[in-house]
């Protein structure tokens, strides 16, 4: 048994293409918008919501929209006006990709529940061989001797069969083929326990992430996915602070200002 800490990264963010952005607002007379937030060094998650947002409404400028009296300049207030008025179809276009390594299939189990706005890519163990059986436990639980001490001696145990299992199966023995190393490897992962540790690739859009955060990281989630989302959290606090500026933060819970639909 390896003990591990489940990770966080950000693999991908939205990247805007400014010059077939520019040829479209160049036809519906948005220049001066691209002029002003192009070289503002904004986040292009935020840029692009900011873009779908105004194309909803013609608002790039005064006058264009003769209904649209007043245009807010500002990138910032102009998000927190998305945010606060429940615009949330526009948080969609935005996408961030990360991958969560040494997660627990308990973490996954729960995380794709979440199916709207969101995509997922998982170590397949079916695939994947067990070796080792990482895994994490909370501080509470390394600090409880006689627990850590029973709970290392059934995954010894369980680490232990994977690898009879292999040698009763002869996976390593030279000439045997890749449809009979799957197949045994699908009988194997049905002693895996729920706990071990695990890569799972997950993408979500604004929209879904400021849902999933809230819930993901309130008092009475599990806590392993409490400390990934909190993570999460942080990441796109930093990715984008405009969108997610209504947050605070209690004992570890998110709680946005404006909650969406």
């Amino acid at each position: 048994m390896r003990h591990v800490e489940p990770t966080v990264e950000l693999l991908a963010r939205p990247s805007i293409n400014w010059d077939a952005m520019k040829k479209y607002l160049g036809e519906v007379g948005g220049e001066t918008w691209a002029d002003r937030v192009e070289p503002a060094d904004s986040p292009d998650g935020e840029d692009l919501v900011e873009f779908a947002g105004r194309m909803c409404y013609r608002s790039w400028e005064p006058g264009l929209n003769p209904n649209v009296s007043r245009v807010r300049t500002d990138s910032a207030a102009y998000l927190g006006n998305v945010i606060s008025s429940q615009h949330g179809s526009v948080l969609e276009h935005a996408n961030y990709t990360f991958v969560l390594h040494n997660v627990s299939r308990v973490l996954t189990h729960e995380l794709v529940r979440h199916r709207a706005g969101c995509a997922y890519s998982q170590e397949s163990l079916r695939y994947v061989r067990l070796e080792e059986v990482p895994f994490w436990f909370p501080d509470w639980a390394r600090e409880d001797e006689e627990l850590m001490s029973r709970c290392l001696a059934v995954l010894d145990t369980l680490e232990e069969h994977q690898k009879w299992l292999a040698e009763h199966f002869g996976l390593d023995e030279e000439g045997v083929n890749f449809s009979h190393k799957k197949h045994m490897t699908s009988f194997m992962r049905r002693f895996a326990p729920e706990g071990l540790g695990t890569g799972i690739v997950y993408t979500a859009n604004l929209r879904s992430l400021r849902h999933v955060i809230e819930m993901r990281t309130a008092p009475g989630a599990e806590e392993e996915i409490r400390l990934v989302f909190g993570k999460i959290a942080e990441i796109m606090k930093a990715e984008a602070p405009a969108i997610f500026a209504d947050y605070s933060v209690e004992d570890g819970a998110w709680l946005p200002g404006t909650r969406k639909a």
